[in-house]
């Protein structure tokens, strides 16, 4: 497991994922938004390029091109996760925090 290494919001881990359409779990990148009391709020990363979402690459430190779906933010257990894969650079990581805030100002009335 991570053995002790702080979680930061931006990291791309390997973690156990419980699919909702089913009760299969399964080893799945995802990114860390934030950590609290053992308890990390991620958004899935898939590397179906159709999907809707921020594009990562190679580049970026991904092992192939991918697409972080903020439309799939799940919390998992710290204890759930494998590894820290790497950390997104500042440019992602702001227009994660953009697309995130512009789906959270719909719920503005």
């Amino acid at each position: 497991m991570l053995n002790g290494k702080m979680l930061k919001s931006g990291d791309v881990i390997l973690t156990n994922i419980q699919f909702a359409d089913t009760s299969e779990i399964k080893i799945r990148p995802a990114l860390v938004l934030f950590e609290e009391y053992d308890n990390v709020v991620v958004a899935g990363i898939t590397s179906n390029l159709k999907m809707e979402g921020i594009k990562i690459s190679k580049r970026d430190g991904a092992v192939k091109d991918s697409v972080i779906k903020l439309n799939y933010i799940f919390t998992v257990s710290r204890n759930m996760i494998s590894k820290i894969l790497f950390h997104l650079n500042q440019e992602k990581k702001k227009l994660v925090l953009k697309e995130l805030t512009n789906k959270l100002n719909k719920l503005a009335f």
